[in-house]
């Protein structure tokens, strides 16, 4: 096993919340957008359960293209319930690609941005999302809204 694949399945372990509100999305993805925006990203932040999106925010200079690549980040982590960076990762050890062989269709993007949101004792609950930074640079600002978000007193 990669020293990446490692690190990311780490982070899954590490990233695990008591529990996942609306009123917890509005902080976490609040406290991801201000990061990017003091960085100055132009990105698209989003979190969301399957069928709402909980929060959303779109930085100046993004383009619809990045609605696109949330939609698809999202759908892979929401389906693997694995980072989308992990899923590249382990396709990327094993020599798969999932397009190709026809087990992930268009609707897919097997690469780094999107997380889920953990609940101890009940599994993935939403996903979070950037888009509009290279795909490390999306998961990594995601991780540590997540890390913020547990040293606030968000500890599981």
């Amino acid at each position: 096993m990669s020293a990446l694949i490692e690190r990311l399945e780490a982070e899954e372990r590490e990233l695990v919340l008591p529990a996942f509100t609306h009123a917890d999305a509005w902080a976490l993805g609040s406290r991801i957008a201000e990061t990017a925006l003091a960085a100055g990203h132009r990105v698209v932040i989003d979190i969301r359960r399957p069928g709402l999106v909980l929060f959303r925010a779109a930085f100046e200079g993004v383009t619809p293209d990045q609605e696109v690549w949330i939609e698809r980040k999202a759908a892979v982590a929401r389906r693997m319930e694995s980072s989308s960076a992990l899923v590249a990762a382990r396709f990327a050890e094993w020599g798969v690609d999932a397009r190709a062989i026809g087990w992930l269709g268009d609707d897919y993007a097997v690469t780094g941005g999107s997380v889920p949101v953990r609940v101890r004792g009940v599994g993935v609950v939403a996903v979070a999302t950037a888009s509009g930074l290279s795909s490390e640079e999306d998961h990594d600002l995601v991780v540590a809204g997540l890390r913020a978000h547990l040293a606030d007193g968000h500890l599981a």
